[in-house]
């Protein structure tokens, strides 16, 4: 890291005093996250800034509150909303923000914007592939940005619905019987898509859409011998597929559809001996041209920072253990 050198002055303008407010947050926590994030001092008058610290990260800084400014216009800004553009970025892409493409997903409560380089590339692949997976630790927005994907086809009306699978395996707890329909037995098995789809359409929309069958809920077990067209399919937890359920699912695929499966290989909850299908089929069609892979890793992470270095940890306490992965 280079040494610190002449503070960096700047303005922002237009200076108009509910957006400055906006900006640094109530008692200026939100400067206050940024000058720890970035290890530098912030100092301010009004819409007068000087930053000091080492020469790389204040022009980085400058570019994250010249950003920070613009979408302070029309968005409320939070703590957690700072965090995100924090970690999206990393110091390259603050340095020089103009290489982030700018994608943008229609739905019902409002645009949603992958943040960072490697949720752009997933989302970008999204679009361009009828089969896609997105591998990695949690907290990396795989199936929320997957869920995002499909509400952003059907608003468009690019799909005519949308098919939610999870295979129903327990993570390593026993959940006992579950009384109830289809539906409400799978239901904790698909909290998260369901969780992403209430955000992003509300929750007497979505239930509408589920009554009209244009959302459906399908067992991973209930898809054999169907063919699904003008669809928009999303396996999350596909790392508890077999290797036989994976194919199955990937051959289910009809004209018109785009498929996402998502999946942290690190997480296996099938039986002990039992392949992963996730596992395997990154092997078998690696180099199928029209079927794209992103993998994400834990600087990807967009949740509490904490939740990156709890990831790292355990990759790092892994690969000293041989012969743990599955």
């Amino acid at each position: 890291m280079n040494a610190p050198t002449e503070p960096l002055r700047f303005t922002l303008e237009p200076f108009e005093a509910n957006r400055f407010a906006n900006l640094c947050g109530q008692f200026d926590e939100h400067l206050r996250l940024i000058e720890q994030r970035l290890k530098l001092e912030i100092r301010n008058r009004g819409n007068q800034f000087e930053l000091v610290g080492p020469s790389d990260i204040v022009k980085s800084a400058e570019h994250l509150l010249r950003r920070l400014y613009r979408e302070a216009k029309n968005t409320e800004l939070s703590p957690d909303l700072v965090h995100l553009f924090l970690q999206e970025s990393g110091m390259e892409e603050l340095a020089n923000p103009s290489t982030t493409p700018n994608i943008s997903l229609r739905t019902r409560k409002g645009n949603i914007r992958p943040r960072g380089a490697n949720q752009q590339r997933y989302v970008q692949s999204i679009l361009n592939n009828d089969i896609n997976f997105g591998i990695g630790p949690a907290g990396t927005g795989k199936t929320y940005l997957a869920v995002a994907c499909a509400v952003d086809a059907l608003e468009r009306e690019q799909v005519r619905r949308i098919l939610l699978v999870r295979p129903a395996v327990e993570a390593g707890e026993k959940l006992g019987f579950l009384p109830g329909d289809l539906a409400q037995k799978i239901d904790p098995y698909l909290r998260p898509l369901y969780d992403a789809l209430y955000e992003m359409l509300g929750f007497e929309h979505v239930a509408r859409l589920i009554e009209k069958q244009v959302i459906e809920i399908a067992p991973l077990a209930y898809m054999r011998g169907r063919t699904l067209n003008n669809s928009f399919i999303i396996l999350d937890e596909s790392q508890n597929t077999t290797m036989e359920q994976m194919k199955m699912f990937l051959t289910r695929i009809g004209f018109g559809s785009t498929a996402v499966i998502t999946g942290d290989i690190t997480q296996v909850d099938l039986p002990r001996g039992t392949k992963s299908g996730l596992g395997h089929v990154m092997e078998v069609l690696k180099d199928v041209n029209g079927i794209s892979f992103t993998h994400f890793q834990p600087k990807d992470v967009v949740r509490h920072p904490l939740v990156q270095r709890i990831v790292e940890a355990y990759e790092a306490f892994e690969d000293q253990k041989p012969g743990t992965r599955t």
